[in-house]
């Protein structure tokens, strides 16, 4: 099994089907803690396979957590724009350099702490970006790709800055991740 590590800090102060890989994300701020979400290799190999290859070059690390919307969902990962130092109302627009993916939707639901990939309209669309689910989300259900859950840490996401300003963006400082690795 791989572990991938994310380093995650906020400004302010998952086990299931098929999985090979980790993801620990280290949070600071409102939120501060550390969060591991099982990713579903198996399930998702090409948007896991991505996500891991970005971790890997650094490019998860000091980026925002953009969009927070209480009561569904955490995204981040806009390697792009959301990064700190960037222009935040593009943050959410962008992805990364690798090519976008084709959708691989199962059968996981969104619940409380799946993880999901973010996308346009365009199903396959998938990128970089991608969301933790604060409440289950059953319209979501084969409309976008599962990669992962919560297992630990879940208290640590449910502290994750909120934000209601223009299209559920934070207002004020976001939190970010701050370091993304990953361990064999």
């Amino acid at each position: 099994m791989r572990e991938l590590l994310l380093a995650v800090a906020c400004m302010g102060g998952l086990a299931g089907p098929a999985l090979a890989t980790g993801l620990d994300i280290q949070i600071a701020g409102e939120a501060n803690g550390t969060v591991h979400i099982d990713l579903y290799d198996k399930k998702a190999p090409k948007n896991v396979a991505q996500v891991v290859e970005l971790a890997k070059e650094g490019a998860y690390d000091d980026v925002y957590f953009h969009r927070v919307i209480d009561g569904f969902m955490a995204q981040t990962g806009d390697v792009e724009y959301g990064k700190v130092g960037g222009d935040m109302r593009m943050a959410g627009r962008g992805g990364s350099h690798l090519p976008d993916l084709p959708a691989e939707f199962t059968d996981i639901p969104f619940k409380r702490g799946t993880v999901g990939m973010a996308r346009s309209q365009d199903p396959n669309s998938a990128n970089s970006q991608f969301f933790i689910m604060f409440a289950p989300g059953d319209f979501l259900n084969g409309q976008y790709t599962v990669i992962g859950e919560v297992t630990k840490g879940m208290d640590v996401v449910d502290k994750i800055k909120r934000g209601m300003g223009q299209n559920g963006s934070v207002t004020g400082e976001p939190d970010r991740m701050v370091k993304v690795t990953v361990t064999e």
